[in-house]
């Protein structure tokens, strides 16, 4: 696994209760587009991926174990 931080922590869910859980932590999925107009694409409660603005999460920086199991837990 890279060291890239892959995971965020959601801070703020506006209109979007339904599919984010402030304070969870959720899979981002590298999107140069959507960070280039300050959006992040989040897999969420959906288990689809979509994009969300940044400000609404903080990167985490978890080991490479945590980060697979994590990984893992989100594809089940």
């Amino acid at each position: 696994m890279s060291k890239e931080k892959h995971f965020a922590i959601c801070i703020e869910n506006g209109q979007y209760a339904g599919t984010l859980d402030v304070r969870k932590v959720y899979e981002v999925l590298e999107d140069a587009s959507a960070a280039r107009r300050n959006y992040v694409r989040i897999i969420d409660e959906s288990g689809e991926d979509y994009l969300y603005p940044a400000k609404w999460f903080v990167a985490v920086e978890v080991p490479d174990t945590v980060e697979q199991l994590l990984h893992d837990l989100a594809v089940k």
